[in-house]
Parts: C-alpha cells; sequence; structure tokens
C-alpha cells in the first residue's frame, strides 16, 4: 500500500544566480502524495526560476532536488520519469492533430508498445475532457483546449507529480473554471504543484499555499492550518470614541482613527460581545462592530509589499 504521507519532491537549498544576481536565494520545499501546492508570488519574486529548477529545465547554483527519492541531477532521467510538466507555454505542435501529438508525447515519456500508447492516449484525453478532439488540430482549438492538450501530455505517463506553470493565464473567466476544476479531479491521482499570482485560484484549488519573495520562502501553511489558526480581527467604529480604548482579552490594538480601531484577539476568540457591552456602559456610540479574520490578500499584501525587482543583488 502506498504510503499516504510519501514526500514525492524534496529540494533542500535552492539558489539561483546570475552573475552577481539571485533570483532563488536557499529556497527550499516539499510536496507530499496528495497535495496540492500553490506557489504564489508577485512578478519577478523567482517563481518560474524555482519551477524551471524543480523539473531540471535550470540548474542550480546550489542546492539538490529529488523527485521520489531520485536526485535530479545525479539521475535526471530517472527522475523526470516520475514527473509531468506544463510549462507557461504549452509544448504544442499546432500542426498535428490531438492524437498524433499526445501519441508522440507517450513515446517520448517512455510509454513503449502502440497498444499501451493508445491506451495512454485514450485515458489522458478522458482525463482532460479531449475525447471529442482527437481528430481536431491543435492549431485549431481555442486556448482553453490547448491548454486541456498541454496537461493531457504532462499526465500521459501517470507521474505522481504534475508541475503546473501558470496554467491559466490567457485564458477567459469560463475557461479559467474548467482548468480549475480540471486540475482539482487530476489532483485524485496525482500530487501538484501550481505556479500563479493569482489568489483566487490558489484558494480555489490548493491544499496548501507557499509564498515567495525576492526568490525567499516568506510564508509556507496549509489552508487547513490558515483557518484554524486564523487570527480574528475586530472592526469597530465608534461616535465618541475614547482617548485611549483597553479591551480585555485583546492581543493587539490598532488606532486607524476618525473613531475607527482594529482589535485583534488569540485564535478561536471573539471579543464583539464584551466591546459591545464596554460600548454601551461608556456612551461611545457604537455604530459598527464585525470581525473578520486575515485574508491570503492581506497576508500576500503585507509579505510582498515593496515589489522587488526581477534580481536582487547578491550579498
Amino acid at each position: 500500500m502506498a504510503n499516504s504521507n510519501a514526500v514525492l519532491i524534496e529540494a533542500s537549498g535552492l539558489t539561483r544566480r546570475y552573475g552577481p544576481n539571485i533570483a532563488v536565494d536557499n529556497l527550499s520545499l516539499t510536496l507530499r502524495r496528495g497535495e496540492i501546492l500553490g506557489l504564489l508570488g508577485p512578478n519577478g519574486a523567482g517563481k518560474s526560476t524555482t519551477m524551471k529548477m524543480l523539473t531540471g529545465n535550470l540548474a542550480p547554483t546550489s542546492g539538490t532536488v529529488k523527485i521520489n527519492g531520485v536526485d535530479l541531477a545525479a539521475r535526471p532521467k530517472a527522475a523526470k520519469q516520475f514527473l509531468g510538466y506544463l510549462p507557461e507555454q504549452p509544448p504544442l505542435h499546432p500542426e498535428c492533430t490531438v492524437d498524433e501529438y499526445l501519441n508522440f508525447a507517450a513515446s517520448l515519456h517512455g510509454v513503449s508498445g502502440a497498444k499501451n500508447r493508445r491506451a495512454a492516449v485514450q485515458r489522458a484525453k478522458q482525463s482532460c475532457g479531449l475525447t471529442e478532439m482527437s481528430t481536431r488540430l491543435i492549431g485549431n482549438l481555442s486556448k482553453g483546449f490547448q491548454q486541456r492538450v498541454g496537461l493531457a501530455q504532462a499526465i500521459i505517463h501517470r507521474p505522481p507529480v504534475i508541475v503546473l506553470d501558470e496554467p491559466t493565464v490567457g485564458l477567459d473567466p469560463i475557461q479559467i473554471r474548467e482548468i480549475r476544476s480540471l486540475i482539482k479531479s487530476l489532483a485524485l491521482e496525482h500530487s501538484v504543484i501550481l505556479s500563479s499570482h493569482i489568489l483566487p485560484e490558489i484558494m480555489a484549488v490548493c491544499t496548501r499555499v507557499m509564498i515567495v519573495n525576492q526568490g525567499r520562502v516568506v510564508f509556507n501553511e496549509s489552508m487547513q492550518a490558515m483557518t484554524e489558526e486564523a487570527v480574528p480581527c475586530v472592526h469597530l467604529l465608534l461616535k465618541n470614541p475614547p482617548q485611549t480604548l483597553s479591551v480585555a482579552g485583546a492581543t493587539a490594538l490598532r488606532v486607524l482613527g476618525n473613531g475607527r480601531f482594529e482589535i485583534e484577539a488569540a485564535p478561536g476568540s471573539d471579543l464583539r460581545e464584551a466591546i459591545a457591552a464596554q460600548a454601551v456602559q461608556n456612551g461611545w456610540g457604537l455604530l459598527e462592530l464585525k470581525t473578520q479574520v486575515r485574508s491570503l490578500e492581506e497576508i500576500f499584501v503585507s509579505l510582498t509589499s515593496g515589489e522587488a525587482p526581477e534580481l536582487r543583488k547578491a550579498a
């Protein structure tokens, strides 16, 4: 029986320099069986460079990558058999039909024998919703269906890991929803690394999120933990605010001005009832009282504000 907690990708200390500049700085990550890891960051943060190193398309200056326990640098061919990759620009041949291209992709991925290749092509088409497109020229397909063909070539050899770099870029809203749904369905059989700078995409699809800024990991947390451990924040608006405000149970209090306050509490706490009672007792004139947890967008902005250029000078 497969280990449900097995580490399928283990990257340690990945660094990529271009002369005196650093694109990725000592980055480490793991991908476990069944995970969809969202790699998030502003433009120029080092996401695409990281993806290229994880897939063996770019050699790191230092650091190691193991795929299913196989060292990517020492045994690249053996390691890549466990990997499917869809770059930002899908490696398609527009003059081929869908069947011709996928049969070619299957042979490149080492699926031997005509019968096995036909079965692999049929399985990939079915998984990606391409069964009715078999004889269509790729160049005549819509952008959304071309992206599906790109996904089909990535899974045609049934790899345990799929790496997707900006898989919904250039798609319309309907196509984006379709590709997101497809990625979630693929995750039933494959672990996925998904690179994006689109926060709703990460929230809709991923089980864990890693934020990269200036080539470094600045946040790494599961979606479940983000929900369970989220710090509640009470937004308070008072007509007659006191000069100083003290709230029992608050872990942080910020004065925003014009009678507005932000009050943080411990995870799982709800201070609204106590604050309302305090406001009535002291005649503060309670105009607004609401609570919310810190969103992924707020976390992202706070960790990546002051967007860095593509390359940062090495120390």
